[in-house]
């Protein structure tokens, strides 16, 4: 069932202004300040238009034409995201495998500069809002940061509560935002309408053509209006793509270039509103309740990426890209609204740090802008492979659909890479950690199926050579949770070795992730009769899918019969893994995934078993 069927078409587009659009929505707050702020751009008539006339493009081009136009065109089973991109891009040229893993590798950078820049767009936006108190009153200055970080601290908090019950408050915020964004934008435009001349694109153009050095220099912070963008394709499965697009046209699109424009416009009357262009745009009396509003604005803003963090973590962990971790479910009615503990705490480490480091939004903007460009051009490059070797256009017309658009995203990801060593390192560098974890784990997760294959003895031979001379069987039902399926798994051979019997009922699962959304329930399962009350079941889920091996398997009692929960036990392998030099890895590699794996959550808690109902059985693995 669709997203539009679930719910109204005004329901969703309400939704998707209060989730989809809360980081693009605030970039106003900062973005045109920005290109002046350092002085490398000279404050003048012609600057002011031509930024103007950038920022108005900008939109147009990258967000309207390039992820409205077609970015969302290429869903995975109605999904987006960098991981659902991913997964489509990948299955498109599945008859390429070293073209595939590059892919892979490329895709997973992306997802890990998602989180590079989950924790600086907390910090900017909320200290960004929280600046505006010194307009209202400079002596509020010295309370900036604490207050700032008392706000983060508190959003950080309550995420294990769950925010369906403020949530629903969301999208009445934001588009009370949007409204009073476009308001005091056209307030500044009715009071000097020149500035609409900036609509035309020739402003822009003369600058780049003129002074090509300096227009480079200002399309970084001009990307800042940008951030949030790829919001629309990664909430696409939430809401859906018409609820979306209409949101952006309707209400979002039109609120952010009338604000810019008010900026342009406020700022060529006034040269010295520049130091804030924002919060001089609201008449004084006005000013106390902007901060709350934008305070509020970017709460939410931040919530969304918060949120969105979970869902990519969970969909990597299924993809096998991160180790398992918690997941506890914090709605009975979405089974979507997550909170995973490990992923809340180091972007909270990472927010209060990003905060104490750059102190202020305007060095965080320098920092801002290098993770979320580069994000840009992965996620053009890898859309090609999908119009090319998914939809299966001719080259032309598929370079023709992306290469605009790869141009551009190259272009602002120059432009911002000049401020790598102004801070632009930062999300880089959580980005390239984050990497090597995701890599590490998924490199030793290989080298251990690889060492199962190798090592252990086909299921269906072994079971033959166990009946010629039948253990005891004791009642219940054994479920034994395989590695890789068909191969004997090492808690069988300790079950039989220390227990010696075998229960009435046997059941070898194992559980295979694809790589897209969804796996519909009729084809959840896969089993095969091995003979003497022994199956094979496969379990098969998507990435986006909520595995409960327990659940799943009471669908199998047409084929195995009965399965009686106060009588199963489940039999887990509890590896050990020894990292020796000269294995598959670098050793340093290999210490790193032997103490993710100790650290990984149990297995049991990330498949929902009964802890009473589990049996650990121990072995041994050197990679």
């Amino acid at each position: 069932m669709t997203a539009q069927s679930k719910s109204s078409l005004g329901a969703l587009m309400l939704g998707a202004v209060g989730v989809v659009f809360g980081d693009i929505g605030t970039s106003p707050l900062y973005a045109f300040r920005e290109v002046f702020a350092d002085g490398r751009v000279s404050f003048s008539h012609e600057h002011v238009m031509a930024a103007t006339s950038m920022f108005i493009w900008a939109l147009i081009v990258v967000v309207a034409f390039k992820y409205v136009g077609l970015v969302m065109r290429a869903d995975n089973d109605g999904e987006g995201g960098m991981m659902a991109l991913l997964a489509l891009a990948s299955r498109s040229v599945g008859d390429r495998p070293r073209l595939r893993a590059g892919m892979l590798a490329v895709g997973a950078f992306g997802v890990a500069l998602f989180f590079g820049d989950g924790v600086i767009t907390p910090a900017i936006s909320v200290l960004s809002a929280v600046e505006g108190m010194e307009v209202a009153t400079p002596g509020a200055k010295p309370y900036v940061l604490p207050i700032t970080l008392v706000v983060l601290a508190l959003l950080f908090v309550v995420q294990r509560h769950g925010t369906s019950r403020i949530g629903r408050f969301f999208g009445p915020v934001m588009v009370l935002w949007f409204l009073v964004l476009g308001a005091i934008g056209a307030l500044q435009i009715a009071q000097h309408p020149q500035v609409l001349a900036a609509v035309s694109p020739h402003h822009a153009l003369r600058f780049v053509w003129e002074q090509p050095h300096i227009a480079f220099i200002a399309l970084g912070a001009v990307f800042l209006c940008l951030t949030g963008a790829e919001a629309l394709y990664a909430d696409m499965g939430h809401f859906g793509k018409r609820p979306i697009r209409l949101a952006w046209f309707v209400l979002v699109m039109p609120a952010l270039m009338l604000n810019y424009l008010g900026q342009g416009a406020l700022v060529l009357a006034q040269p010295k509103a520049v130091e804030n262009p924002f919060y001089l745009l609201a008449p004084p009396w006005a000013l106390v309740g902007l901060v709350v509003l934008a305070t509020a604005a970017t709460v939410i803003a931040s919530q969304a990426l918060i949120s969105g963090a979970y869902s990519a973590a969970k969909q990597s962990m299924q993809l096998d890209f991160l180790p398992r971790m918690r997941i506890d479910h914090t709605s009975e009615e979405e089974i979507g609204q997550i909170y995973i503990r490990a992923v809340n705490g180091l972007l909270l480490v990472g927010v209060v740090l990003t905060v104490g480091l750059f102190r202020s939004s305007s060095a965080m903007a320098a920092a801002y802008g290098v993770s979320v460009s580069l994000l840009m051009v992965i996620t053009t490059g890898l859309t090609f492979f999908v119009v090319r070797h998914g939809w299966h256009y001719p080259l032309p017309l598929a370079l023709a659909a992306t290469g605009v658009f790869l141009a551009v995203d190259l272009v602002f990801f120059g432009s911002n890479a000049l401020k790598i060593a102004d801070g632009g390192w930062y999300p880089l560098l959580i980005a390239a950690l984050v990497f090597t974890v995701m890599a590490t784990w998924r490199r030793g997760r290989e080298l251990i199926r690889e060492h199962n294959r190798a090592h252990a003895v086909e299921l269906p031979l072994f079971l033959d050579a166990v009946f010629v001379h039948p253990p005891q069987r004791v009642g219940g039902t054994a479920v034994f949770l395989c590695a890789v399926a068909g191969i004997t798994p090492n808690a069988l051979l300790h079950s039989l070795k220390h227990y010696k019997v075998l229960h009435t009922r046997n059941l070898f699962v194992s559980v295979r992730n694809h790589e897209v959304p969804w796996v519909a329930p009729n084809q959840r399962l896969e089993i095969v009769d091995l003979g003497n009350d022994c199956w094979r079941v496969t379990l098969h889920y998507g990435f986006k899918d909520h595995i409960d091996l327990p659940g799943a398997l009471n669908g199998a009692v047409n084929q195995v019969g009965p399965i009686d929960p106060m009588l199963t036990s489940y039999f887990l392998s509890a590896t050990t893994i020894v990292p020796h030099s000269g294995g598959g890895m670098a050793l340093w590699r290999e210490k790193l995934y032997t103490r993710l794996h100790l650290n990984a959550s149990p297995m049991a808690e990330f498949l929902r078993l009964p802890v009473n109902a589990v049996v650990e059985l121990g072995t041994q693995i050197e990679i």
